[in-house]
């Protein structure tokens, strides 16, 4: 299992010149901009706000770097798809995402946070695709599974094993950052695949 501690953020990162390529694996994080991906990353790190969570959603307009165990990178991508931002920024986080993606190979796990209570939407896709095409080993992860009624779980988790078209090598997790299920099992499948 990887060590989580220490965690502390080291840099975030507008422009490609400015990723880090320091030879450590990076564990990616994306989502929509209101899905959780802070609250899913600090619950993992066992930490109250070493990502920020912000009361808006689109907090995170850059690519975030956070040190954990002093190996490996949790890299904090932008939230797509809700945020309250200009065209002009949208359009400079779509090409952050393009730089990012085209250097695929330095992705030693890619974690895709959706919303378990929805669908997936058509962003959701596109970035399940986006990971596809890179060829990276991924995980998603449903969070906010602690709102749903027992009798929603399992129809969820098909409807989205089904619409982002995953794979038999791909592992769905139920999560809740809140409530700290499914904390373990992304850890050890992280920890599996860097």
């Amino acid at each position: 299992m990887i060590k989580t501690e220490p965690a502390r953020f080291v840099k975030s990162a507008g422009r490609a010149e400015d990723f880090i390529r320091d030879g450590r694996p990076c564990v990616v994080f994306a989502g929509k901009s209101n899905v959780g991906k802070s609250s899913v990353i600090n619950c993992l790190v066992n930490r109250k706000n070493l990502a920020r969570v912000g009361s808006a959603p689109g907090k995170t307009t850059n690519i975030n770097y956070f040190l954990v165990g002093e190996a490996v990178w949790f890299v904090d991508l932008p939230g797509y798809g809700y945020a309250k931002v200009s065209q002009a920024e949208r359009n400079r986080w779509g090409r952050l995402m393009e730089d990012f993606f085209a250097e695929g190979e330095r992705i030693a796990v890619g974690v895709q946070i959706v919303d378990g209570r929805h669908a997936p939407t058509a962003l959701d896709i596109q970035m399940s695709r986006l990971f596809e095409t890179c060829g990276c080993p991924r995980v998603v992860a449903a969070n906010k599974w602690d709102k749903l009624k027992k009798s929603e779980m399992e129809p969820n988790l098909a409807r989205i094993r089904d619409m982002l078209e995953l794979g038999e090598g791909t592992l769905l997790l139920p999560f809740s950052a809140e409530k700290r299920t499914g904390r373990s099992e992304l850890l050890g499948a992280i920890s599996a695949r860097v």
